[in-house]
């Protein structure tokens, strides 16, 4: 048999739903009411995320909503105070959780320095 850089094609035989069942057998299906979804997805939306974007906060969010019990629409409640800044590095923070512990995203944030801290720093040269 040739192997090649392509993915696998999917099996074609009677064993497809029993691998399927038990490749999510330790996950719970999560299943979320569509105004729940179009409102999260709007949310993100009009704040200039783009679609992929608001899909994968949008997914986070819900699913961890769901867990923990929370309505969706208090969960975005309490993201109507943020500027676009503050904003962006919240859903940094999110993505973070719910990435693996291998890899995070970030963001820079300017070192504004204190004038009156910093004139009382001597430097000594060589």
């Amino acid at each position: 048999m040739v192997q090649g850089n392509l993915p696998q094609r999917g099996y074609n035989n009677s064993d497809e739903p029993v691998r399927e069942f038990f490749d999510t057998y330790y996950q719970n299906k999560l299943e979320f009411p569509s105004n729940d979804v179009d409102a999260v997805l709007a949310y993100f939306g009009k704040r200039g995320f783009e679609d992929r974007a608001s899909a994968s906060v949008a997914s986070i969010l819900l699913q961890q909503a769901k867990l923990d019990g929370v309505p969706v629409f208090r969960l975005l409640d309490t993201l109507t105070g943020l500027n676009e800044t503050q904003l962006s590095a919240l859903v940094t923070e999110i993505l973070n959780y719910a990435r693996g512990k291998t890899s995070t995203l970030g963001f820079q944030v300017p070192i504004e320095t204190n004038i009156i801290e910093s004139r009382n720093i001597e430097v000594f040269e060589d």
